[in-house]
């Protein structure tokens, strides 16, 4: 297990490498939870992310003949960029395996944060692919694989968080809001609340398509989940850390996991109402917040915002899980009769006046009576759904919704 004095050795071997990021209440959640909100602002890292804590803190204690021969990791991109960043600080070579999946801004950051000490190669399809390859090269050339979660060092890095979280915050905190993938950053900053602010519920969050933590505790051990929706890439995980699950097992009140599309409606929130730019990893502990809604009334709660490293290209996407998860949008393949006039009977018949159809893809085939449209509608309420399904029957348009069969959706978002 981690030592609370391990915990203090790490924050002071940190002084002067990572910020001291900022503690704010926050207005607006504050004042839709009806509750003092707080966000941790790791975001504003200097690598973007908390990943930095560990890394640097592992790394900077390396042996000189070990860190002669470099470091190996694996990353889908938050702590590849600590591992580069702490790399070029203490002057050692870095080779970091990444999936192919990663978003094209993190690969980027990687390269820029390094600035020649790390060389970047993308592997696999998930950080687990990338891992099982970085951990087969540091085996055979004898440098030290620096792992993004399971490891004391990188525990008792990422548990500076929580000693900056006590520093700041004066008045006591009822309820802390941790984001889980591997449970790295949950089981340092539990470790050390649960000694120093024992009365505080800590609640671990994890995406529902990556549910590993979870799994792990319904189980009561480490398990392996045969598949996972990378779509949460910092926290998209097969296989938590033994030492990370025992202590999150025995820290954590309780886990809550919460979908992807919600995961998207936060992240467009937070930058619209606060301007704050935050990637699907680092959005968990404020989208949990929703749950414990009626709980929260009148409390101190601190949500851990972990990571701001979002691809602007990810955006068109983002917006589109947003909208289909809030019920703001609908596919639909509908079978129109191919003579004139058909199009438009549905837009007079079906279309209500606050509907738009934002896709539409149909070829006239002049051999049959019917031609099938793939047909994007983007509602103004959930609720109006009802009656555009009322309205095409009505009408007797034959149609299938896409929304209902994700193996088809995937085609289009």
């Amino acid at each position: 297990m981690i030592e609370i004095e391990n915990i203090l050795k790490a924050y002071l071997r940190l002084n002067g490498v990572v910020d001291e990021t900022p503690l704010q209440r926050n207005l607006n959640l504050s004042d839709r939870y009806d509750a003092n909100i707080y966000l941790k602002r790791e975001d504003l890292q200097v690598v973007r992310s908390y990943k930095i804590r560990g890394a640097y803190n592992l790394i900077s204690q390396l042996a000189p003949e070990q860190a002669q021969k470099g470091v190996v990791c694996a990353s889908a991109g938050n702590h590849a960029q600590g591992v580069a960043y702490s790399c070029r600080l203490l002057d050692i070579e870095g080779e970091i395996y990444m999936p192919t999946t990663t978003p094209s801004q993190k690969i980027r950051q990687v390269e820029r944060l390094g600035k020649g000490k790390v060389k970047v190669i993308l592997v696999g399809d998930t950080f687990d692919a990338a891992f099982t390859e970085a951990t087969a090269y540091a085996q055979q050339t004898g440098k030290r694989l620096v792992p993004p979660f399971n490891d004391p060092q990188i525990i008792e890095g990422q548990g500076t968080v929580g000693i900056e979280i006590l520093n700041q915050l004066k008045a006591p905190l009822d309820y802390l809001f941790l984001p889980i993938g591997g449970g790295g950053l949950s089981a340092g900053i539990s470790t050390y609340f649960k000694r120093m602010s024992p009365q505080t519920k800590i609640i671990g969050v994890e995406p529902l398509g990556a549910p590993a933590m979870h799994q792990a505790f319904e189980a009561g051990k480490v398990v392996e989940l045969e598949k996972i929706e990378t779509f949460v890439d910092g926290a998209a995980v097969k296989k938590v850390g033994e030492l990370t699950f025992s202590i999150c097992h025995k820290n954590l009140d309780a886990i809550q996991l919460v979908p992807e599309g919600k995961l998207c409606t936060f992240i467009l929130q937070m930058y619209n109402r606060d301007a704050i730019v935050v990637e699907p990893a680092g959005v968990l502990s404020i989208a949990a917040l929703d749950y414990y809604k009626e709980e929260l009334k009148g409390k101190n709660v601190l949500c851990v915002v972990s990571g701001g490293n979002n691809d602007i290209e990810r955006m068109p996407e983002i917006k589109e899980r947003s909208l289909l998860f809030e019920g703001l949008k609908h596919y639909f393949i509908i079978n129109f009769p191919q003579r004139a006039g058909a199009l438009r009977d549905f837009l007079e018949k079906v279309l209500g006046p606050n509907d738009d159809i934002t896709h539409f893809e149909y070829t006239k085939k002049t051999s049959k009576t019917k031609g099938p449209a793939l047909v994007g509608i983007e509602l103004k309420n959930p609720q109006d759904y009802q009656s555009l399904i009322e309205r095409m029957n009505q009408a007797g348009f034959d149609f299938t919704n896409l929304n209902d069969q994700p193996h088809l959706l995937n085609f289009l978002v």
